[in-house]
């Protein structure tokens, strides 16, 4: 489904891709709402959708540029040290784990931190929505 957005860049109007899940709920929650506020909602709906897909697939790409940084890391080390010590290499892997954990748990974290965030972001976008929707009903 789509909607057509007003472009704040120009007086044209552009179309805003809505997915059935995001249509639904709006149109299940905002029941009876003017048919211009619904469609903004949809859109600011997809936008945090689209924001928070974003921010996940980062955070996905750093944690797997850590660990192949790692790993690399680890290998050259290996082939800088002829001999092989099974002390260090003992040593590089928990370091590889160490590593790991910690990249993994930053990801975990960002991760709820952006869920957090695009809480908030879409209660406040609902409270100004409420709040502008009851200023034009008289409320």
């Amino acid at each position: 489904m789509s909607v057509e957005q007003p472009n704040p860049n120009n007086k044209e109007t552009e179309i805003v891709r809505v997915s059935p899940e995001t249509n639904d709920l709006v149109e299940q929650e905002m029941a009876g709402q003017d048919d211009k506020i619904k469609a903004e909602t949809k859109a600011l709906v997809e936008a945090i959708k689209t924001r928070a897909q974003s921010e996940i697939e980062n955070a996905q790409t750093i944690t797997q540029d850590a660990y192949l940084n790692a790993v690399r890391s680890a290998r050259e080390a290996l082939e800088q040290n002829q001999l092989l010590d099974p002390k260090r290499i003992e040593h590089s892997v928990t370091m590889i784990q160490k590593d790991v954990e910690t990249n993994w748990q930053k990801t975990v974290d960002e991760i709820a931190s952006l869920g957090d965030r695009l809480q908030e972001a879409a209660q406040a976008a609902w409270e100004i929505l409420m709040g502008n929707n009851n200023n034009h009903t008289g409320k």
